[in-house]
């Protein structure tokens, strides 16, 4: 028998999803989860009845979080993420043959063994890549702890409430950006700003202190209403959000991945703001 799933993470504004069969439903220690089949997007992942993911549409947040700073960068050999326990963010970083190493900090081992039992649409065999590090810990502790620089840093948070609340804070996008190599970028999460706009401000203020090219880029995502989402871009080297589009051309097509929804036109345009959402920067 179906149900219907609300999501009750805006205060006016809430949305359902038909759950056609409830998979499974859990409490991981840190969080509750729900996993259930949507005739239109497929499995859907929601924790504390907030949608995750679907496999209906992640290829486009997964795509462009990870492909978009990647290929910017141009010589991408390692990439720390925080937060992604549904392996969908570090199936699409280790589609790039050039990235020797990557880290995986998530807090809640049980988010990846879930994800690799019931979502290996989404995951795929990403969680068995040589390349990986896998480490259970909170990213606030990771960062402030780490010695490592790295050319990527991938921040795929929850939303700010809960255990993803403390990802959105000045104090841990400094210590992420000492975790970044020179010219390394840091690449963020931060909501639909039609119905968040406070957390994107935030951020990017945040970012115009720590770095000298700090901006935003746009993606549409399906299953997160409320208009386009948005994703931070922190970066010294202020050449990397500039690189033409021929040359971001040459390196997607050397890269030989294969997309859904990025290309490089995407990349380029993905920059561009509606006036109401530039209103939002300070």
């Amino acid at each position: 028998m179906s149900r219907w799933i609300e999501e009750s993470l805006h205060p006016d504004f809430r949305t359902r999803l038909k759950a056609d069969k409830v998979i499974h439903e859990s409490e991981t220690g840190h969080q509750h989860l729900v996993l259930f089949e949507n005739a239109t997007f497929g499995r859907v992942l929601t924790l504390d009845g907030v949608v995750q993911t679907t496999e209906g549409d992640e290829f486009i947040y997964h795509e462009m979080l990870a492909h978009l700073p990647v290929l910017a960068h141009g010589a991408v050999k390692s990439v720390l993420i925080i937060g992604g326990g549904d392996g969908g963010l570090l199936e699409e970083v280790l589609k790039h043959r050039g990235v020797d190493k990557v880290t995986q900090v998530e807090i809640d081992a049980g988010v990846v063994d879930f994800a690799r039992q019931h979502l290996p649409s989404i995951c795929g065999k990403a969680y068995d890549d040589p390349r990986l590090e896998l480490v259970i810990a909170d990213g606030v502790d990771f960062v402030a702890r780490c010695r490592d620089r790295y050319d990527i840093v991938l921040v795929d948070s929850t939303d700010p409430v809960g255990p993803g609340e403390v990802l959105f804070s000045e104090t841990f996008y400094g210590k992420a950006k000492k975790c970044l190599a020179p010219g390394g970028i840091l690449a963020t999460q931060n909501g639909v700003p039609f119905l968040q706009g406070e957390e994107l401000t935030n951020t990017l203020r945040a970012f115009r202190g720590l770095f000298a090219d700090a901006a935003c880029y746009l993606a549409t995502v399906p299953s997160y209403t409320g208009g386009p989402l948005a994703f931070g871009w922190g970066c010294d080297d202020v050449e990397k959000r500039r690189v033409d589009l021929v040359k971001i051309d040459r390196r997607y097509r050397e890269s030989k991945i294969e997309t859904r929804y990025y290309n490089p036109a995407i990349h380029q345009a993905a920059f561009a703001l509606p006036n109401y959402i530039a209103d939002l920067l300070p």
